[in-house]
């Protein structure tokens, strides 16, 4: 799969953000979606040195997607994008991808995670390679919800993920990002890492 055979949009760069919008359609996203929607849920836990569950950090409900014979393609379909768009801006050495976080801000709950990176081993899995590349899939309508903003800021540059549905971002594990608070509704989206030997 390239990227120019995409029908409905080009990767574009939005400060340390590439964007591509419409690197998923609407039939694949609803099927994860539900699948996601029935897997349990968890309150979020920070990593690294603030691990544990912080709610002045971060307030969001999770589920882990684990690779299996359901979820086999639209992992395929991921391990495509994160290749072509890693070739084409970042060309890191890449490993392969850390199960993916499903991930739910709700407007009753002030769902948010303030500025961190992701950049780093996951925790109780040290052994593993550290994440390296970053990469978050918009399922929800921006219709759906108020608030719940991707960001991210280089030095004093404020930068603002699209939230087309169907829309990947992905940027550098190191840049420093947040997803404000939902005011409204709830916003849902896909959290993928790429891994990778360490930066030399």
């Amino acid at each position: 799969m390239s990227l120019a055979s995409n029908p409905v949009s080009a990767p574009s760069i939005l400060g340390p953000f590439v964007a591509w919008e419409g690197a998923f359609g609407a039939a694949e996203i609803d099927a994860i979606t539900q699948y996601a929607d029935g897997l349990p849920h968890q309150d979020a836990a920070l990593s690294g040195t603030r691990a544990g569950y912080n709610q002045n950090i971060r307030i969001t409900k999770v589920a882990w997607i684990e690779r299996n014979t359901l979820t086999n393609g639209f992992y395929n379909h991921m391990e495509n994008i994160v290749q072509g768009l890693n070739r084409q801006f970042f060309q890191y050495v890449l490993s392969g991808l850390a199960p993916m976080q499903y991930a739910i801000y709700h407007a009753s709950e002030q769902g948010h995670f303030d500025w961190h990176v992701d950049y780093g081993r996951e925790r109780g899995h040290e052994q593993h390679e550290p994440r390296k590349l970053s990469l978050s899939l918009q399922l929800s309508d921006p219709s759906d919800y108020e608030g719940g903003e991707l960001q991210a800021r280089v030095r004093s540059k404020l930068d603002v993920a699209p939230k087309t549905r169907g829309t990947v971002i992905a940027f550098p594990s190191y840049v420093l990002h947040r997803v404000t608070p939902i005011t409204s509704g709830a916003r849902k989206s896909l959290v993928v890492w790429a891994l990778g030997p360490e930066y030399r």
